[in-house]
């Protein structure tokens, strides 16, 4: 019995241990975000608008809205965030500066912090009394969520009266309209509606460009909280606005929140992750952050034309609300590192504008009442090694299989469409005989080896510039390779042959025909071979990154890129070299600004060769050379002065910063 006794008591401490154990585990535990921390402030969303087409500021948004929002300027009690700013319209239009205003009659504040992370947005409002605290969440590409919590940190009861406001309208193409605890926002503009949904029970105000809601009141007991979530949707039509209605309803915000922190988390630790191992510091990782950050501010997803996800090139420029293919095969390369899925559908996106002939087009929208879909070029031919890139990161045969044969065909477009002497050494051109678009298909659109080009005739609807360009054809030369290896993955032995067989041949041609030995670099030619069209321009490099120059040609080519009177400037590698007279970085598009692709086909090119030690003192000399690329709050810009680091045209532009993580990550 005394040892029947002993067995029972020590069944009972295990039960009760165990028991103690499992309700330890249903306490929430906070969780750590080292990654995301990286964020943290790295770009500085901060604006007023004071005007409908205002961009002197940045803005948040993720999960592919056409919609995004910032933060005020000033307290003056505007107890919101400002906007929204429409992409749904016209070129881009601010609704409102604040839309969505939140006002606690008697309140002042003294004073307003605001934190940002790639994950949401927060902005805290205190005085001695009250702290307000809102959060800006994404739950969808088609909704943004606002919570807002009070909290009394006194000692004593207060009696709150509150209620929502919005500021008027900035554009007369809007209107207002409501029922019940719903406002909603019209455009003459636009088919994509917005939807503001109030708690239950509130009522509203309005005129058409106004409103206010009915005040609600409170008692506010010591050392408690008031939260009040609200949401605000712009959704088109292509998409349910009532099952979107009925997510919102269900949604517990701070596990949204939780899910948009995870999911950023997870994504900058793949790319943080990657860094080579002598750009390990810190710095680099929060230039990765704001890489990440940029890219998601120019994610769309599917609306009007456009059937796929993909990236603007800058939201922050009223031209850049498209898609341009070279800009997207960029992009879902940068992609690849932490979104595989978003770099396919980039991909997709420009291939649903491939011709039966294989001709991809230059750029597209999704409303062409705005601006015409762009058939005049198309632009370098990039899309293979994309696909190839992507396939490295998830190995999706699926995707390879799908996209091949469109590869094929635009691979083989360029000599049926753009060979104007047969010779297996491609021109660029155009569809519509114009001399300028044939100079936009180079994507480099007045660089200097164009001032002199003409434009011929192949057929009908396809016409040439009057000379072979070095770094086309070294393009076409690594998709080839590019396109064997993805047809060896699809057991394709006839084709992968194929593609061996024309790219040694063609890699003889460029060594021979686009290599001057006296200078030491590759230029363009006439169309017969037997002139260069001298101006170093970055396009030189561009065998190199291509791996198809001898090791004595990327020699004389690296030296020249390493010339501190050349290219080795303050932001090295710029599209032309700084002693030539036509260098003009701030009139010259593309006549001497640094154009971060350029300067990584250059970083590239050197490590295709063995020359790492040039390569790592390159890549930290771009990164610190251009002004806002490393540290908090300036956005990552389309091009940058080679000589002073400035930053030129357009913020916040993304093949900018896909070409940073590739700078940073890339063997």
């Amino acid at each position: 019995m005394k040892y029947k006794h002993i067995f029972w008591v020590l069944i009972l401490i295990i039960l009760i241990n165990s028991s103690c154990k499992k309700n330890t585990n249903t306490f929430p535990v906070k969780k750590e975000y080292p990654y995301l921390s990286h964020s943290k402030n790295i770009l500085r969303n901060v604006i007023t608008p004071k005007d409908s087409i205002d961009k002197s500021g940045l803005m948040f948004s993720d999960q592919g809205a056409w919609f995004m929002y910032s933060f005020p300027d000033t307290i003056n009690n505007n107890n919101g965030f400002s906007g929204p700013f429409l992409m749904t319209q016209q070129n881009g239009i601010w609704s409102s500066k604040m839309l969505t205003k939140l006002h606690i009659k008697d309140v002042l504040w003294d004073e307003h912090n605001t934190v940002a992370f790639n994950s949401h947005l927060v902005q805290t409002y205190t005085n001695k009394k009250l702290k307000l605290e809102q959060k800006l969440i994404y739950l969808s590409g088609h909704t943004a969520l606002i919570k807002s919590t009070i909290t009394n940190k006194s000692a004593n009861s207060i009696n709150l009266s509150y209620n929502w406001y919005g500021e008027q309208l900035l554009s007369k193409n809007l209107k207002l309209e409501s029922d019940n605890n719903e406002l909603t926002i019209l455009s003459s503009k636009s088919n994509a509606v917005g939807h503001i949904l109030f708690p239950n029970g509130t009522k509203i105000n309005k005129t058409d460009s106004t409103y206010i809601t009915t005040t609600q009141s409170i008692l506010l007991k010591p050392n408690t909280t008031k939260e009040i979530v609200i949401s605000n949707t712009f959704i088109f039509p292509e998409y349910s606005w009532d099952q979107e209605k009925r997510s919102i309803r269900n949604i517990i915000f701070d596990s949204i929140l939780n899910q948009r922190q995870s999911e950023k988390e997870k994504e900058l630790e793949l790319l943080i992750k990657a860094r080579k191992k002598q750009f390990r510091d810190t710095a680099y990782a929060e230039v990765l952050a704001k890489a990440h950050l940029t890219l998601q501010n120019n994610w769309r997803i599917p609306a009007g034309e456009i059937k796929h996800e993909g990236l603007f090139p800058s939201y922050h420029y009223k031209w850049f609300n498209g898609f341009w293919s070279w800009d997207s095969w960029k992009h879902a390369v940068g992609l690849s590192y932490y979104n595989t899925e978003l770099a396919k559908k980039q991909i997709r996106l420009m291939f649903e504008f491939q011709n039966e002939d294989g001709f991809v087009a230059d750029c597209v929208y999704r409303d062409t009442s705005i601006e015409n879909h762009n058939y005049r070029d198309t632009k370098p031919p990039l899309s293979a090694w994309a696909v190839a890139k992507t396939y490295e990161k998830d190995l999706d045969i699926a995707f390879v299989k799908e996209l091949y044969p469109k590869l094929k065909k635009y691979h083989y477009w360029w000599y049926k469409k753009r060979d104007h002497d047969q010779d297996r050494l491609c021109e660029y051109g155009s569809t519509d005989g114009t001399l300028v678009a044939a100079k936009w298909e180079s994507g480099m659109d007045n660089a200097i080896r164009f001032d002199n080009s003409k434009i011929l005739k192949n057929s009908e609807g396809a016409f040439s510039l009057d000379q072979e360009s070095v770094d086309l054809n070294a393009y076409l030369y690594a998709e080839k390779l590019y396109l064997k290896k993805l047809a060896v993955l699809l057991q394709k032995e006839n084709d992968a042959t194929q593609y061996q067989e024309e790219a040694k041949k063609l890699k003889l041609i460029i060594q021979k025909q686009f290599y001057d030995p006296v200078d030491g670099w590759f230029y363009d030619t006439s169309l017969d071979g037997k002139t260069f069209i001298k101006g170093e321009g970055s396009e030189g490099w561009t065998s190199l990154w291509a791996k198809v120059a001898t090791q004595e040609q990327a020699e004389a080519v690296k030296n020249k890129m390493m010339n501190p009177t050349k290219f080795f400037t303050k932001v090295p590698f710029q599209t032309m070299s700084a002693d030539h007279p036509k260098f003009d970085p701030l009139k010259g598009y593309w006549r001497g600004p640094n154009w971060l692709d350029q300067s990584y086909f250059g970083v590239k090119s050197l490590r295709n060769y063995g020359f790492d030690t040039e390569a790592d003192a390159a890549t930290v000399q771009i990164l610190k050379g251009a002004n806002g690329i490393l540290g908090k709050g300036s956005a990552i810009r389309e091009n940058y002065h080679p000589i002073s680091g400035q930053g030129l045209h357009a913020h916040n532009f993304s093949w900018s910063a896909a070409h940073i993580i590739l700078l940073l990550t890339e063997d």
